[in-house]
């Protein structure tokens, strides 16, 4: 009998946010939002989710959300999502490394939007 191989934890959970964004996204766009718009919004709704998942299985002892994961949410467009998540579930707004991490997210971010704004 052949032996499953487990996807990893890290892995699993990034094909689930995308597949989940994906999955959102399509059907903000056909609701009639503009593709960009419904990827942000749908990028910043499954972002505040994993952090309200994360939460939640950190207060209960479950299995948990790797951070690396969270950040990469985050960077890719899920800030609104991520601030929010921090703010409403109190959740990784005290750890340092995850805080410095996130603001140097923030920071990539404005970077990208202003250059893009100045040379366009």
């Amino acid at each position: 009998m052949k032996k499953m191989r487990k996807l990893p934890v890290k892995r699993s959970f990034f094909l689930l946010a995308a597949l989940l964004v994906l999955g959102l996204s399509i059907a903000l766009y056909y609701q009639g939002l503009p593709m960009l718009y419904a990827y942000l919004i749908g990028i910043s709704t499954i972002t505040l989710l994993f952090y309200a998942y994360d939460k939640f299985q950190a207060k209960h002892g479950g299995f948990r959300i790797p951070e690396i994961i969270l950040h990469i949410i985050t960077l890719a467009g899920g800030t609104p999502g991520a601030l929010l998540g921090q703010q409403v579930f109190r959740h990784k707004t005290t750890k340092r490394s995850f805080r410095l991490w996130f603001y140097l997210t923030v920071l990539l971010q404005v970077t990208g939007i202003v250059l893009y704004l100045k040379y366009t």
